[in-house]
């Protein structure tokens, strides 16, 4: 197994900046949209605050996985962090249903009177701050699924900022023109642009999180080098074509690997050898590797 003490820092350093800046936005959405009584400011604040319950969640789930195992939880906590992925996805999804109802609401009972230039500075402020910190985070915990969903969540608001400021500054030019009763829709069909655009951000949080909750197979790019490591060690042993089974759980990467062997020809140390040579192979990866090679002579075994 790999250490992640580096790793699992930089991911509650990350989800501890995350919380502040949602706390700040949070707080100033619902105040500027209560006031001015915008529901596109509204919706970016209610997205804030489940955005901010969720980091919440997030950062309690990387506190319990860095504690490691325990009497109770023998192979560690790591399942959390899919387990929270898929929370995330579920939750933004429920916030996403509720705000295009709500907008419908909106539209079918006769729009609604806003202020263009609110929406604009608020969204251009918004857009910045989001942006910024969607592309921060991964770059401090470049490995950790958690921060990977916060980021999601960051990147969707900033595009949901910009969304609002594109409306804004439409709305600013039908002003000028003789179809300003259409503005008193702005509002409510920037919810719905806004809804739509980030409508795959939770089908692909769920996704990812079911997958590694059900053991599924981890990403391309890890099961190729997976391939490539044992692929190299093979041919190092003049081993014959091994089989190979592998998931990923949070941070843990599970990997199997079984070649079938002349009788009488390996003893303990070499198979120790062959797996140690898996596991340094994999190490750059970053994740804590539990791998089990075995070396058998028995092909029922391995199918």
């Amino acid at each position: 197994m790999t250490g992640t003490g580096d790793h699992e820092r930089a991911e509650l350093r990350s989800l501890r900046l995350s919380i502040v800046f949602s706390i700040a936005l949070a707080v100033i959405a619902l105040l500027v949209g209560v006031v001015s009584g915008t529901r596109i400011v509204i919706f970016d604040g209610a997205y804030m605050l489940i955005g901010l319950l969720l980091s919440w969640a997030s950062l309690r789930a990387s506190t319990a996985m860095a504690a490691g195992p325990t009497r109770r939880f023998p192979f560690g906590r790591d399942a959390l962090a899919p387990f929270v992925v898929a929370i995330q996805g579920v939750a933004i999804a429920g916030t996403l249903l509720f705000a295009a109802g709500d907008a419908l609401v909106i539209i079918r009972d006769g729009g609604t009177e806003v202020n263009p230039v609110v929406i604009a500075i608020y969204g251009s402020l918004t857009a910045v701050v989001g942006s910024a910190v969607a592309w921060w985070l991964p770059r401090v915990a470049p490995r950790s699924e958690l921060v990977a969903a916060e980021s999601a969540q960051w990147r969707a608001g900033a595009v949901l900022s910009i969304v609002m400021t594109a409306g804004a500054i439409a709305a600013l030019l039908i002003e000028l023109t003789e179809f300003r009763d259409v503005i008193r829709y702005i509002d409510p069909a920037l919810v719905l642009i806004a809804c739509a655009i980030l409508a795959p951000i939770p089908v692909r949080l769920v996704r990812s999180g079911l997958n590694e909750l059900l053991e599924g197979a981890p990403p391309q790019a890890t099961t190729e080098e997976i391939a490539r490591v044992v692929g190299a060690v093979q041919e190092r042993f003049l081993l014959s074509e091994p089989t190979i089974r592998s998931s990923k759980v949070g941070r843990k990467l599970y990997v199997e690997v079984d070649f079938v062997v002349a009788a009488a020809q390996w003893d303990v140390s070499e198979e120790d050898a062959v797996r140690h040579a898996v596991i340094d192979g994999l190490a750059p990866l970053g994740f804590e590797v539990w791998a089990a090679v075995a070396l058998t002579t028995d092909r029922d075994l391995v199918d």
